[in-house]
C-alpha cells in the first residue's frame, strides 16, 4: 500500500484558497514563525540543510537546490548578489505556481528572504508570466503586507535589509529559460545566453545571480523549520520531498495536489483525480511532466513512479510534474503535432537547428496526422529530431524534439496505419468510444 501524504505534512496549506491568503492568515498557518531564528543559524547552516533535505529544483531540470545556492560567491565583492524567482510558468499543462502565488503568497515571500540571506543578496526579483494578471496583483498585495509589517524592507525585524520586486513579463515561453529571463528582466529581447558564464558568476546586470522556481523557494522555510531529515523522509533516495502535481486531461477531476515524491502514477490519478475517464483500461498515454517530455503508453503507466529517476529510466522525465492524461479517444499524432506547433511558435530563432527544425517537424507531423506522408518519412522525422536535440543554446530544442521521439518510440504503428489508411482511402483515424 502506497503511503499518501498526510495533512500534517503539507507545506502548501492553502493551495485551494479555502483559507485567508493574507499575512495574518499565513501566520496562523505557521508561516513567518521563528524566521529570525533560521537566519541566526547563518548562511552555511541554511545551505547545508537545503543540501541534506535532498530538494531538487521544481521548475523542470531537477538540479539540487542547496548545491545551486552554494555556487554563489562566498563574499560580496564590487557586484551585488541577486536572487531571481522564475514565475514565468508557461509550460503547457503546468499550473502549480499560479496557485501558490494566488493562495499561499507568503510562503514564497518568506522563502525569498531566507534564500536571499543564504546567498548574501539584498534584492530579489520575481519574474511573473505576462498572462498572470491576477497572480501579479495578489503578489503585489502580499508583498505590501510584508513591507508594512516590517518583515522585509530596510531595517526589518529580521536584521537583513531586503527588497522584493515584481516584474511582469510579456508572455513569451522562452523567458522561462533562466538566462532568457535575465535578458528580459534587463529590458532586452528574451533570448538565452551562451553559458559559461553561468548566472552564479555573471547573471542579472552582470552580477552573481541565482534563478530558482517558485515552488523551490516557497518550500525552503518549512524545510528549515521542520528539518532536512523530515523532508528527506519522503520519496526515494535522490528524489526526496513533497511535490505539487498538476493533473489535467482525460481524468474525472483535474486538480493540483501536493503529494509525496515517488508516488505511483496510477495511485496519483485514481486517488486524487477520480481515475481516468472511462476507467483505467481506457487509458492510452500520459505525458508525465509537461508538454516537453516524451509521452508514456499505458503499459508503462501501470507501474511507473512519479519521480526524476524512475521516469528517466523510461526515457521520459518528471519536468514540472504536469501530468497530461490521454484516453483512447485521443488522436495522438494530431496531439503531438499541436505540441510541435507550440514549440515552433515559441522558438526565439537564435539557433539554426531550433529555428528551422521546429517548423520542419511540425509541418511533417501535420501531414502525418492526415496520413499525407510516406512511411520512410517517419525515420526522417526521427533523424531530424535527433539533430535538433542537444544542439541548441537552451533546452527548447530538446523540448521540441522529445515529444516527437516519444510518439515514434511508442506509437510508430499508429502513424504507419494512418499513412496506409490514407492510401487505401479509409478513414485515417477513428476515435475509440469514450
Amino acid at each position: 500500500m502506497t503511503q499518501l501524504l498526510q495533512d500534517k505534512d503539507r507545506i502548501f496549506t492553502n493551495l485551494y484558497g479555502r483559507h485567508d491568503w493574507r499575512l495574518e492568515g499565513a501566520k496562523q498557518r505557521g508561516h513567518w514563525n521563528a524566521t529570525k531564528d533560521i537566519l541566526d543559524q547563518g548562511r552555511d547552516w541554511i545551505i547545508d540543510e537545503m543540501k541534506k533535505s535532498g530538494l531538487r529544483g521544481r521548475g523542470g531540470a531537477g538540479f539540487p537546490t542547496g548545491l545551486k545556492w552554494s555556487f554563489m560567491p562566498k563574499e560580496v565583492g564590487a557586484r551585488p548578489h541577486y536572487l531571481v524567482v522564475n514565475a514565468d510558468e508557461s509550460e503547457p499543462g503546468t499550473c502549480k505556481d499560479r496557485e501558490i502565488m494566488r493562495n499561499d503568497p507568503q510562503t514564497l515571500i518568506e522563502g525569498c528572504l531566507i534564500a536571499s540571506f543564504a546567498m548574501q543578496a539584498h534584492a530579489c526579483y520575481i519574474y511573473i508570466r505576462g498572462e498572470y494578471q491576477f497572480e501579479l496583483e495578489r503578489m503585489e498585495a502580499a508583498i505590501k503586507q510584508a513591507y508594512d509589517a516590517k518583515l522585509i524592507g530596510k531595517d526589518n525585524v529580521h536584521g537583513w535589509d531586503f527588497d522584493l520586486y515584481i516584474h511582469h513579463g510579456a508572455g513569451a515561453y522562452i523567458c522561462g529559460e533562466e538566462t532568457a529571463l535575465l535578458e528580459s528582466l534587463e529590458g532586452k529581447k528574451g533570448q538565452p545566453r551562451l553559458k559559461p558564464p553561468f548566472p552564479a558568476n555573471a547573471g542579472l546586470y552582470g552580477a552573481p545571480t541565482t534563478v530558482n522556481n517558485v515552488e523551490s523557494i516557497a518550500v525552503a522555510p518549512t524545510i528549515l523549520r521542520r528539518g532536512a531529515d523530515w523532508f528527506a523522509g519522503f520519496g526515494r533516495e535522490g528524489n526526496a520531498g513533497t511535490k505539487v502535481f498538476s493533473i489535467s486531461g482525460h481524468v474525472n477531476a483535474p486538480c493540483n495536489v501536493e503529494e509525496v515524491m515517488s508516488i505511483p502514477l496510477k495511485t496519483l490519478i485514481e486517488t486524487h483525480c477520480g481515475g481516468v475517464r472511462g476507467g483505467w483500461d481506457n487509458l492510452k498515454a500520459v505525458i508525465p511532466g509537461g508538454s516537453s517530455v516524451p509521452l508514456l503508453p499505458k503499459e508503462i503507466c501501470d507501474d511507473v513512479l512519479m519521480d526524476f529517476d524512475a521516469l528517466k529510466e523510461h526515457k521520459s522525465g518528471l519536468g514540472t510534474a504536469a501530468v497530461i492524461v490521454m484516453d483512447k479517444s485521443t488522436d495522438l499524432v494530431k496531439a503531438i503535432a499541436r505540441i510541435s506547433y507550440f514549440y515552433k511558435h515559441e522558438s526565439c530563432g537564435q539557433c539554426t537547428p531550433c529555428r528551422e527544425g521546429t517548423g520542419w517537424m511540425w509541418r511533417v507531423l501535420d501531414r502525418m496526422s492526415r496520413g499525407e506522408a510516406e512511411i520512410s518519412e517517419i525515420d526522417d522525422l526521427l533523424d531530424v529530431a535527433g539533430q535538433v536535440e542537444g544542439h541548441t543554446i537552451c533546452a527548447l530544442g530538446d523540448a521540441a524534439a522529445w515529444p516527437v521521439q516519444g510518439l515514434i518510440r511508442h506509437f510508430r504503428g499508429e502513424i504507419e496505419d494512418r499513412i496506409n489508411n490514407y492510401r487505401a482511402g479509409k478513414p485515417v483515424f477513428v476515435a475509440a468510444a469514450e
